[in-house]
């Protein structure tokens, strides 16, 4: 479908035009139109299938009617990042280009007063659509520099990543500050348990847009070590000393466990670098920066980052505790064999991981290879089959788990060691399709 065969303004397809956008993606041609209907919305896509564009453009275009109040907020956006929100805001710089009166503020932690007062003023002048961060917006409201009653449109952008960060509280407490009558609008790269409980706490009557998750890239040289929780620490250090690389992101279930393992690897004397949830935003920065400058070779990270980090020429990454969600594993091993290069990625593998590592395959559509173990970490365990396999069951049965016995097997475990935006008449940059 061509963009100029949806009901948007003039105005906005002659900014489509500018940019060079001529075809919707799919998540576009589905979730536009519902969207300009008034329906609530939960859309499943991953990063790069064009999901902003997706919801900018038929807000924009119900915004450039002139229907809603101009003395007032009438959109909100919310977003994981502030670099997430710094793109969504330039993105409406772009499409709005040829809109009169459709102003947009990006608030976001991370950054010194001097930009707090700077959003406090341009809240308190008005915008049309606000792109916020959640704990930034919170602060706003407990200030009261901003009034939320009469906005119309309410957009999760990344919603997974959000509450990955710990933000359900702070989505649910600025939601009460908004009207019922509100349209709301969630994006998300899977759909876990959580996912599906802010969905029914805060959409009506939603329609579902989802758009198939990509597959690996081919390039991609797959492995999955099978082993007991003991020989993890062994198994990632010796894989990390066989091989000559710089470029490796590592992913653990948890912040502890990402905390440990940072204390673990700079012990044996690796460069690494840890980002979890409970680091600043500035910290989060400065950790990347560093990783994206090769002063640090290991980056040692949660979920947070699956989806996030924009570094093409990562070498490996290792999967510490194995996925539940086989859609995390294509997020998380996306991040290597970027730009036609070639990468690796590692999974271990426990006994209680081996029917999502079952799940796994199924979506990708493939066997993972199965290598043995490393020299000195042991044997791997023996996969069980059958029912045992597809429920997880280890429970003694001929073809199921028996566990390590006692004595040598047991043994071989290693021991765990903008300020306000007035759209100025700038000819909106050309970028690619995938907005």
């Amino acid at each position: 479908m061509y963009f100029d065969e949806l009901n948007i303004s003039d105005e906005l397809l002659d900014a489509l035009d500018a940019m060079n956008f001529e075809q919707c993606t799919p998540i576009q041609e589905q979730a536009i139109p519902k969207i300009l209907e008034g329906r609530d919305l939960m859309g499943i896509a991953q990063t790069g299938t064009g999901k902003t564009a997706a919801y900018l453009l038929p807000v924009l275009d119900e915004l450039s009617h002139g229907n809603y109040p101009k003395d007032s907020v009438n959109c909100i956006i919310m977003s994981p990042t502030r670099e997430l929100a710094q793109q969504i805001d330039q993105q409406v710089e772009g499409f709005a280009y040829y809109l009169d009166g459709v102003s947009s503020v990006a608030v976001y932690g991370g950054n010194d007063g001097i930009r707090f007062e700077q959003e406090r003023k341009g809240l308190e002048l008005g915008a049309d659509i606000i792109i916020a961060t959640p704990g930034r917006l919170i602060s706003h409201l407990n200030g009261g520099h901003i009034d939320l009653k009469k906005v119309s449109f309410f957009i999760l952008d990344e919603a997974d990543r959000m509450l990955d960060m710990g933000f359900y509280d702070d989505i649910m407490k600025i939601a009460s500050y908004l009207s019922e009558e509100r349209q709301t609008i969630m994006f998300s790269a899977t759909m876990p348990d959580n996912i599906q409980k802010l969905a029914q706490n805060i959409l009506h009557d939603p329609v579902e847009v989802k758009i198939a998750v990509s597959k690996p890239a081919e390039k991609i040289q797959q492995q999955a070590y099978l082993c007991y929780d003991g020989m993890k620490d062994r198994i990632v250090e010796k894989v990390l000393r066989q091989e000559d690389l710089d470029r490796v992101i590592l992913f653990a279930s948890s912040k502890m466990k990402v905390k440990e393992l940072s204390l673990t690897l700079k012990r044996k004397g690796f460069n690494v670098g840890a980002m979890h949830s409970d680091l600043e935003q500035r910290e989060r920065e400065e950790v990347m920066l560093a990783f994206k400058n090769h002063r640090i070779s290991i980056l040692i990270a949660t979920d947070i980052v699956s989806r996030g980090i924009d570094i093409d020429d990562i070498q490996m990454v290792i999967n510490y505790d194995a996925p539940r969600d086989p859609e995390d594993y294509v997020h998380r091993i996306g991040r290597t064999a970027r730009a036609n290069r070639e990468g690796q990625a590692i999974t271990l593998v426990t006994p209680k991981d081996w029917p999502h590592l079952l799940k796994i395959e199924k979506l990708i559509e493939k066997e993972i290879e199965k290598p043995e173990l490393p020299e000195g970490c042991g044997e791997k365990p023996q996969m069980p089959t059958g029912k045992a396999a597809s429920k997880g069951r280890h429970n003694g049965s001929r073809n199921g788990y028996r566990g390590p016995r006692k004595g040598a097997q047991a043994n071989q475990s290693a021991p765990k060691g903008k300020s306000q935006t007035s759209h100025k008449k700038r000819r909106p940059q050309k970028t690619t399709p995938k907005a």
